[in-house]
């Protein structure tokens, strides 16, 4: 049977309330054999370990999400470093920087972002990069951040183009797809999606959101969907969906590698 790694869903959101146990069923049946559930706030990322410690293919990621740094109080951080040790903390995130919306300060965004980063370079701990209109802020800030050291950690939900994917793989990140690879109009991200290296390239749904083709339609986004996405960078790179599936197991694997193979 097919084999998959979800490694970005927000497994904690409110649009699973009252179906988390059905589409954790799905989820199994589709072959997806675990997931990590991603924080974006401190009570986010709390909810996340509990589902990790209930649901033993869960694992979870602790961190503040730029759009909600506004929110975050001093001690919220204290918190996420706290969490930070827990055994089925596997990252840290997510994390990064958004300049679609306005209501965050990019500074004080930066000043979350650098934190994560440092707290990785700290720990060992991968993070996971959101980013929205601000690729050279981006890239600046990691260019920066392995001046200190190596860095640990994946840009998620990839729609950059070739040469961003490059500058970020030099920079020792892996790359990873979501529903959006499927849409019909992204030949571009799908191309680039071909050309990331095999030992670099990640899967996710991010769900509740972004459903992939052909199932943009069906609400709420879950990891069971997530064939869909594999199966199309499988076709992108003319290989065998099954041999992509590996390959991005072992990925997994070794970038959250405190997270344990069922």
């Amino acid at each position: 049977m097919l084999s998959l790694i979800d490694t970005h869903a927000h497994l904690d959101s409110d649009q699973f309330d009252g179906i988390r146990a059905t589409i954790l069923e799905n989820t199994e049946a589709a072959g997806i054999q675990q997931m990590i559930s991603i924080g974006c706030s401190w009570g986010s990322s709390q909810k996340c370990l509990y589902l990790a410690n209930r649901y033993e293919q869960v694992f979870a990621a602790v961190g503040i999400h730029p759009n909600y740094t506004s929110d975050a109080e001093e001690n919220h951080w204290d918190r996420i470093v706290a969490m930070a040790s827990h055994p089925k903390t596997v990252a840290l995130g997510e994390t990064g920087l958004d300049r679609y919306w306005d209501f965050c300060p990019i500074d004080l965004q930066r000043d979350y972002f650098d934190r994560h980063i440092r707290l990785s370079q700290e720990t060992g701990l991968p993070f996971v990069v959101h980013m929205r209109d601000c690729e050279q802020d981006i890239v600046e800030m990691l260019t920066d951040a392995s001046q200190r050291g190596p860095l640990r950690g994946v840009m998620h939900s990839f729609t950059g183009d070739a040469q961003l994917a490059q500058t970020c793989l030099d920079l020792g990140m892996y790359i990873s797809f979501a529903g959006m690879v499927t849409f019909k109009k992204n030949d571009a991200l799908r191309e680039v999606a071909a050309g990331i290296p095999l030992d670099r390239i990640l899967v996710e749904t991010d769900c509740p959101y972004l459903s992939p083709h052909p199932l943009r339609s069906k609400r709420p986004n879950q990891p069971a969907y997530m064939i869909h996405t594999a199966q199309c960078i499988a076709d992108a790179r003319q290989m065998a969906l099954a041999e992509l599936a590996q390959k991005t197991i072992e990925n997994t694997y070794r970038l959250f590698n405190r997270m344990q193979q069922l």
